[in-house]
């Protein structure tokens, strides 16, 4: 069975794909366009031929067939790309998480390295660096116009040995210098604590254990706390997503019945649907997930779905918006072939593809210098991004256009309250306030009376 794999650019996972068969063609018309294929595919080999034997510097044939291949998977969408035995190995030392680097994910875009997400508790985010930062130099020395590959190998090497960064951040005048230390990475895609009897669950990445992992997170908070918590914070913030499986097991752990998530490929009767099953392990306790702009894929699926079940509060921003699902496809023991196949969609039937979850309480980060100023990067913004088929009439909705009241405070003012993430703290303080009053979870908006999202 294939494994259906979830996630922002560049940070990749592994599943056991089975084989692939292949169905001749049988129909007339299939068959003239098998015809006008091999006219194309003549036509390649021609050109392949040229610049084997043309070519100012000798090229290898596998430079050329690699070349023409991550050509072919880049003209159709921003997440479908070829692994050869050098990527495959990469993508296993990233998801195995045991190596020695800064925590980042990256991608490239117009040949600068562009920062996708810092993870969390590493030398990259401890040093401040952000979602859509470029970096443009490593240890003074250009970058720019080379290879993702080439980028990130200079990145990774030993822990404890140190490397300097140059930043260019939209939104500051100048770039600036970030030095940092190298450190074993050691991705925990799961951590829990105990605020103010209020539960916080961090999701980082959704890898083999992020289902059971949350589940044990929910058990151990319930210990902690002697009891049931007044509710539970869900931090899906900067989660770039991953498996699609432990999406549908994380959400399933807060939900006892109802849909999850659907997965819609090509044909319209190719449609697959998943369903909580009985028991949710928080016995209804109440609810806030908490979403950026760095929020994509798997972390999508499991913010949609508590919203449209009316399950949970969602808070924060608006969400990435990759709205579809990778298939990993072996093609030898060392090579895969990773395929956009299908659009999902939550259980009100949104596509979350290009506009995103929308939360139901704006939350800015207020604790964030750069809030204001830093420009949100999702996926409407990437080149060749698929587009979203099921759009959201919002004609008859309104805007003031005035700032939230609330939300006037500057950064400074509010880390002298105390305040190290303002949109955390504003979660936990709901809950509390929610709790001593004995007041239910507030129901989601539903999607006619959600304000719609703009493109940022």
């Amino acid at each position: 069975m294939a494994k259906s794999l979830l996630r922002a650019p560049i940070f990749r996972a592994i599943g056991l794909v089975s084989a692939v068969a292949l169905i001749p063609a049988t129909t007339a018309a299939m068959s003239a366009v098998d015809v006008d294929t091999y006219h194309e595919l003549d036509q390649f080999m021609n050109v392949f031929e040229k610049v084997r034997g043309d070519y100012v510097d000798k090229v290898d044939d596998k430079t050329l067939i690699k070349g023409a291949i991550d050509g072919m998977l880049a003209s159709l969408d921003p997440h479908s790309s070829y692994l050869d035995a050098r990527d495959f190995q990469q993508m296993k030392t990233t998801t195995d998480g045991n190596y020695g680097g800064l925590g980042l994910t990256v991608q490239m875009e117009d040949g600068a390295v562009k920062v996708v997400t810092p993870t969390e508790d590493t030398p990259a985010w401890k040093a401040g660096i952000k979602s859509g930062d470029y970096i443009t130099n490593i240890d003074g020395k250009l970058i720019y116009g080379g290879s993702l590959d080439d980028a990130v190998d200079q990145m990774r090497g030993k822990p404890g040995s140190q490397i300097r960064l140059t930043i260019v951040r939209p939104g500051r005048d100048k770039p600036f210098d970030v030095t940092l230390t190298r450190e074993l990475i050691t991705i925990k895609p799961v951590k829990y604590e105990l605020k103010d009897h209020v539960g916080i669950i961090n999701i980082n990445s959704f890898s083999r254990t992020t289902g059971a992992d949350t589940r044990a997170a929910i058990a151990g908070l319930q210990k902690l706390n002697g009891g049931p918590p007044l509710g539970y914070v869900i931090d899906l913030r900067d989660d770039p997503g991953g498996l699609l499986d432990q999406a549908i097991e994380t959400a399933d752990a807060f939900l006892d019945h109802g849909e999850i998530v659907s997965q819609r490929g090509r044909d319209k009767d190719d449609v697959e649907r998943y369903y909580a099953r009985p028991g949710d392990d928080t016995h209804g306790a109440p609810l806030i997930v908490l979403v950026n702009a760095g929020s994509a894929s798997a972390a999508e699926i499991v913010a949609g779905a508590l919203q449209d079940q009316k399950r949970a509060l969602v808070m924060g921003e608006r969400s990435f918006g990759k709205g579809s699902v990778q298939t990993l496809i072996p093609l030898t023991d060392d090579t895969a072939l990773r395929l956009t196949t299908a659009r999902y969609y939550t259980p009100s039937g949104r596509s979350v593809q290009e506009g995103g979850i929308a939360p139901d309480i704006l939350v800015p980060q207020l604790t964030d210098a750069d809030y204001k100023a830093r420009p949100r990067f999702r996926e409407a913004d990437l080149r060749r991004h698929l587009i979203n088929q099921a759009k959201i009439d919002d004609s008859v909705l309104e805007d003031d256009g005035k700032p939230d009241p609330r939300f006037q405070l500057t950064s400074d003012q509010a880390k002298k309250q105390g305040i190290q993430d303002y949109q955390l703290r504003y979660a936990i303080d709901t809950l509390k306030r929610l709790g001593a009053s004995g007041t239910p979870l507030p129901a989601p908006r539903t999607a006619s009376s959600a304000k719609a999202p703009t493109k940022g």
